[in-house]
């Protein structure tokens, strides 16, 4: 006697103008592709890889979707000249999807942001492909407000443009939009020019690894071997930055509110966990009077910072409040919060006044000026913060396993559209074996 199960195979492009050699392939990326494996999918992800880091890191990488039975066809990313180097990188893209596609006849193409994205949609075009652009934010925009296109520069004002009028087209063409937050929905479906609005949506926010960011598996003996390496006393009020100083980032004032914490606070350290030149942020104290001698910065493995922010008892990042930064959210906010710590941030970007009101996770500086920046200290000085809510509420919003459910959702939406008979695995099973 024979049982016939059936099981679903979505077979699946993915298509990333990131490296899953970089760190943030490796941490909003694989994350996700592996669970989703595990779930049925079958994917091959197309990337762009910068030579040094691939080189570095290759085999690790390859080993790690080999085990998740994903294969992968690295790309040579191509820096320079601008613009051009672009344009390159697109055509290698286009020619290498469409030969995969005509090898594994893909049902979906997932495309990470707008310039794979280009490439997905002319695929659902050409082959009728499912489309999903996973737009991340609103790149163009934030290409321009980072001051990496300047638009005096008519040749980054055309790009500009360009990318805004293919922003509507990409938003009208896909089967299935992501985007990190909420208020960047809402923008969207607020766009006219958009057809059949409101469009199909799904908000998923940058997930956190809470097995990785837990602070149960912090050994006090390594915190105090850690206290002594960094010169830092046992009981100390400790305010931490996690990650990069780049281009969104204000360490100009989270420097100005460390300055006014002082006045309440003057034993309390401000600990810097970042890779970057220090110089930056020793040039910025000196042009602002603040006193360096319980400043540490230093860098952290990813695998170690946990322990760091162990230390912390409050941590503190200041974004730009600008129009692209709505549809941003920050992947250091659901570490923070997994590891039991509350955060001070600003307001006028992502979803965060919301999520702070709903979640209560943390404090929000209305305003970036040192009277409120004194409110903010006196709230934070009287707070009531726990270290087990805050982690719950890191594992309810941010756990990468929520994160994969809400692909899962779009996924199973889009697969519900399939003629199950093409895209259905038969498997035979002889019974009472």
């Amino acid at each position: 006697m024979f049982i016939k199960k059936f099981v679903l195979m979505v077979n699946v492009l993915y298509l990333s103008y990131d490296g899953m050699t970089d760190p943030l392939g490796q941490s909003q990326v694989i994350p996700y592709l592996e669970g989703l494996a595990q779930k049925g999918y079958r994917f091959t992800i197309i990337s762009f890889e910068k030579k040094e880091r691939y080189q570095k890191s290759k085999d690790q990488i390859q080993n790690l979707l080999d085990d998740a039975n994903i294969s992968w066809t690295p790309l040579t990313y191509h820096k320079t000249p601008p613009v051009l180097a672009t344009l390159y990188d697109i055509y290698v893209l286009r020619k290498k999807a469409f030969a995969l596609h005509r090898e594994q006849s893909f049902q979906v193409v997932h495309c990470r942001s707008y310039i794979p994205a280009l490439i997905g949609m002319v695929i659902k075009q050409k082959f009728g492909v499912k489309f999903i652009f996973d737009m991340r934010g609103f790149w163009a925009d934030e290409r321009v407000e980072g001051g990496l296109w300047k638009l005096s520069n008519p040749i980054y004002r055309f790009v500009y443009q360009y990318f805004k009028r293919k922003e509507k087209q990409l938003l009208q063409a896909t089967d299935y939009t992501i985007t990190l937050t909420h208020k960047a929905k809402d923008i969207i479906h607020e766009w006219k020019e958009i057809k059949s609005q409101p469009i199909s949506i799904q908000v998923i926010p940058c997930c956190v690894d809470t097995e990785l960011f837990d602070p149960e598996k912090i050994v006090v003996s390594d915190q105090q071997n850690l206290r002594k390496k960094l010169g830092m006393p046992e009981g100390a009020f400790v305010l931490s930055y996690l990650g990069s100083l780049g281009t969104w980032y204000m360490v100009e004032e989270m420097l100005i509110f460390y300055k006014v914490l002082l006045e309440t606070k003057p034993a309390a350290i401000f600990l810097f966990l970042t890779k970057e030149n220090p110089e930056e942020i020793w040039q910025l104290c000196h042009k602002l009077g603040v006193q360096t001698d319980s400043i540490i910065i230093t860098p952290a493995t990813r695998a170690k910072v946990p322990l760091y922010l162990s230390l912390s008892s409050w941590s503190i990042f200041f974004i730009k409040p600008v129009f692209s930064k709505q549809a941003s959210s920050a992947t250091k906010m659901g570490e923070i919060m997994s590891m039991g710590v509350p955060f001070i941030t600003n307001s006028g970007w992502g979803d965060i006044e919301a999520t702070v009101s709903e979640v209560e996770s943390g404090l929000v500086v209305e305003d970036l000026t040192e009277g409120h920046f004194n409110n903010t200290i006196h709230k934070l000085t009287n707070s009531t913060y726990t270290p087990i809510n805050l982690r719950k509420q890191a594992i309810k919003h941010y756990e990468l396993s929520a994160g994969i459910e809400r692909y899962c959702e779009v996924y199973r939406c889009l697969s519900a559209k399939y003629d199950k008979e093409t895209y259905i695995l038969e498997i035979s099973t002889s019974a009472g074996l």
